[in-house]
């Protein structure tokens, strides 16, 4: 009976294992429909009075402002071109930071936050992290850099019901995402640690401030420049169709 149920087990996590990996290549080239975090914000809000209203219209990379593309490096990875989809130096910062008490400093990369906004739920696991780590590595070994950039850039969360960067555009500034300016792209840059309690449209003076740090560090990393290196070729032992 046991060696049964452990068979079982394992032809289950097989499937289970294949079909992530099926999943994530198929989303290589098809535009994710929705996010496990648009669900979970839509579940969340039958519990309240007014049910939440999602915003979101895909825009394909050539249609986002490079702007707002080194405006998120900068704010949230600025090593995005370099790591294969963890900081480890980070990792170890925040964790050694964690340990002293105070308040939790993350550590996540943009390929690790598409992969936790698209795939999974929120919240602090083992069980959501492990999968975190495995969605993360499946995203970056066959997505190429452009590609986790421009699904993030349309997934990530800006406001209540707020998703994607041309429903934050209109939302925050009446205008479609390929025109923002970079003040507007800095300032939408600037509210990501917590988009549901600051607003880029109404800006408080810390987000002025951050805001202009960011502009700051986008000169630093070479402005629109550092978008080439997301261009670069795998290594010659990579499979061409990747």
């Amino acid at each position: 009976m046991l060696r049964t149920v452990l068979r079982r087990l394992v032809k289950l996590l097989l499937w289970l294992t294949a079909l992530s990996v099926v999943l994530v290549l198929a989303l290589r080239w098809i535009p994710p429909p929705f996010t496990a975090l648009m669900i979970e914000r839509k579940i969340e809000s039958f519990s309240g009075e007014q049910s939440l209203d999602l915003q979101r219209t895909w825009r394909p990379w050539t249609e986002l402002p490079d702007d707002l593309k080194m405006a998120v490096i900068a704010a949230e990875d600025q090593k995005f071109a370099d790591h294969w989809g963890f900081d480890v130096a980070a990792i170890r910062a925040a964790f050694e930071h964690n340990e002293q008490g105070g308040s939790l400093r993350g550590a996540s990369t943009l390929s690790q936050q598409v992969a936790k906004n698209l795939f999974l739920w929120s919240g602090r696991s083992w069980a959501r992290k492990g999968l975190e780590v495995w969605f993360t590595a499946l995203i970056e070994l066959l997505w190429p850099k452009q590609r986790i950039l421009e699904v993030y850039l349309n997934s990530v969360e800006w406001g209540d019901g707020i998703f994607g960067a041309e429903a934050a555009a209109r939302h925050h500034f009446n205008v479609g995402a390929p025109y923002l300016s970079t003040q507007q792209a800095s300032q939408l840059a600037a509210v990501l640690p917590n988009p549901r309690q600051w607003s880029a449209g109404r800006p408080s003076a810390y987000i002025i401030r951050r805001a202009s740090w960011i502009r700051q560090q986008i000169r630093q990393l070479g402005g629109s420049h550092y978008l080439t290196r997301l261009e670069s070729e795998r290594p010659d032992w990579w499979p061409s169709w990747l």
